[in-house]
């Protein structure tokens, strides 16, 4: 447990020793959960809870930058047609025109809030181009511009005396009417969120959190792939638990892979390798320098994500390749280390010369463009539960999100939940008679190896069946897999302890049956949703 005010700790502990009381709870502390905090806080009491440390998130592993209309040459119509065409015409428009024209003024509350991004030597921001983007339009602070806005608005958190931020808590279930029996009907429309229960990973114990309003924003679930780009913490932990209350999730088939991860097997999480190299003129190549992505696609290297991505697969299997190249060979060496120095560092810890020789390149599963269905207000089909970021379904990115449209999201959505959340907390009140978490009758797990080993079975059925490209065969075979591993972390579950281990298996084990639930229920091949029993002409030209 970390607290970061005085006044927080004394308000803190007289409702810790019992049940702890608040207005808000936030859960997750990447992006989308700091701008919410920081924007209710003035409202209210905060309790934000964060399963490791407030720097452990999906936010501070985003390399390339936040998109944002920013300069004469372009437009919000620009931005609004470059989203739709890489959302496969899935994108809520709608949405998409809100987000866009929000951008700008999001940009300069970053900015206030001391988020340094790059300049050039006039003084003007140095905008990036990234794939499917036609202008430059990437804020970015050098190759880590997720870890720069992470660092920026944790320290305004800290020193915010209304949040109080506790780390080394993992949320274990949402408390609703069906925790508590009163309901059971999965079709119940009318399900309300009282807090939560969160799992002290120091004290090894379950306290219950009762909230007025609580909000989501735990990130994505990349970690049930045997190669991601996500820290090892997204094991889609929001998701299920929505998903266990009752409340919708939608659009699950849609899992980016990046194109373009570092190739090294013996490396997890995967480091990835920004889009921001292809738009300053990368180029993909195979293991003869052959520039193949003219064969996919007329915008070629700077194709959107799932093109890319879908490319790259099939020149590997096609080939018998285990990954392909980028090269950046051909750029100027001293720019190359001035705009991507960590991607430079992370190439010599391996003894490759980026700017001498090809990356080794391959995709991973980076970003989930479906999640916990919001309305305009970020709000979820569960009242008093809001949510934002990842985690979250709002219909910006349809079928395939279009680069750094993610941090932009993040940040509107946050900003919409708090002014909704701001004009019904005085109509909330804290549930009266929660029962607290028992584990009564139970025992501690004491062969680890079961959950381990579960959770390898499941990263393989996800990442050899239902990864970048799919079949209606692969997809039967997965669900029948993941049964057996739903029905033994099932039992499981009922008869240990809580432990973190335990919960997310339990949590991933939710996340890829809903993924190939609705792969399966697509009839169709779109955006990242590719399946050879429904082909298009997307593969090759």
């Amino acid at each position: 447990m970390q607290i970061y005010s005085y006044f927080a700790y004394i308000s803190f502990f007289i409702n810790y020793i019992m049940k702890i009381k608040t207005d808000f709870l936030v859960i997750g502390s990447g992006l989308a959960g700091l701008m919410y905090a920081l924007k209710v806080a003035k409202h209210g009491k905060v309790v934000l809870i964060t399963k490791t440390t407030m720097q452990e998130t999906n936010t501070s592993y985003a390399q390339g930058g936040i998109a944002s209309v920013a300069y004469s040459g372009d437009s919000y119509e620009k931005h609004v047609q470059d989203t739709l065409v890489a959302g496969a015409g899935l994108c809520n428009e709608k949405v998409v025109r809100n987000v866009i024209k929000e951008g700008p003024k999001m940009i300069k509350e970053l900015i206030k809030l001391g988020t340094n991004f790059d300049k050039k030597p006039d003084g003007n921001y140095d905008l990036a181009r990234e794939g499917g983007h036609s202008e430059p339009r990437i804020y970015h602070h050098k190759d880590n511009t997720g870890f720069e806005i992470q660092r920026a608005i944790s320290e305004q958190v800290m020193n915010n005396e209304n949040i109080t931020v506790l780390e080394n808590h993992f949320a274990i279930d949402l408390i609703t009417q069906h925790q508590l029996g009163y309901i059971t009907d999965r079709t119940q429309t009318n399900i309300e969120c009282y807090g939560a229960y969160v799992f002290n990973k120091v004290e090894k114990k379950v306290y219950t959190i009762l909230s007025k309003i609580t909000y989501i924003g735990t990130g994505g679930l990349g970690n049930i792939y045997n190669s991601t780009t996500n820290p090892e913490i997204a094991t889609g932990d929001g998701i299920a638990m929505v998903f266990r209350a009752k409340g919708f999730i939608e659009n699950m088939e849609f899992v980016q892979f990046h194109p373009t991860a570092l190739y090294n097997p013996s490396e997890r999480p995967s480091f990835l390798i920004t889009e921001a190299m292809r738009g300053f003129g990368g180029v993909l190549k195979d293991e003869k320098g052959y520039a193949f992505m003219k064969d996919y696609d007329e915008r070629k290297d700077l194709a959107p994500r799932d093109i890319v991505a879908r490319a790259i697969d099939n020149e590997m299997k096609v080939k018998g390749l285990t990954h392909v190249y980028l090269d950046c060979t051909m750029l100027n060496a001293e720019e190359i280390k001035q705009h991507f120095p960590n991607i430079y560092k992370k190439g010599l810890t391996i003894n490759i010369d980026i700017t001498k020789e090809m990356i080794p390149v391959v995709p991973a599963a980076h970003y989930l463009c479906g999640g916990i269905r919001v309305n305009k207000n970020g709000r979820t089909s569960i009242k008093s539960l809001y949510a934002a970021g990842e985690t979250a379904n709002t219909g910006l990115h349809g079928a395939n999100r279009l680069a750094s449209n993610s941090l932009l999201e993040a940040v509107v959505y946050a900003d919409k939940a708090a002014k909704h959340s701001i004009k019904k907390i005085k109509k909330r009140s804290l549930k009266k008679g929660i029962q607290d978490w028992t584990d009564e009758g139970v025992s501690p797990l004491e062969e680890m190896v079961l959950i381990t080993q579960e959770f390898r079975e499941l990263q393989a059925i996800m990442s050899n069946y239902v990864g970048i490209v799919r079949s209606n065969l692969r997809l039967e075979r997965a669900l029948k897999r993941l049964e057996v591993i739903y029905m033994e972390t099932k039992v499981l579950f009922n008869k240990s302890k809580v432990s973190v281990e335990i919960c997310e298996l339990r949590n991933a084990v939710n996340a890829a049956y809903l993924i190939i639930k609705m792969a399966k229920r697509r009839k169709e091949s779109r955006g990242l949703n590719y399946n050879i029993d429904y082909p298009d002409k997307l593969i090759v030209l």
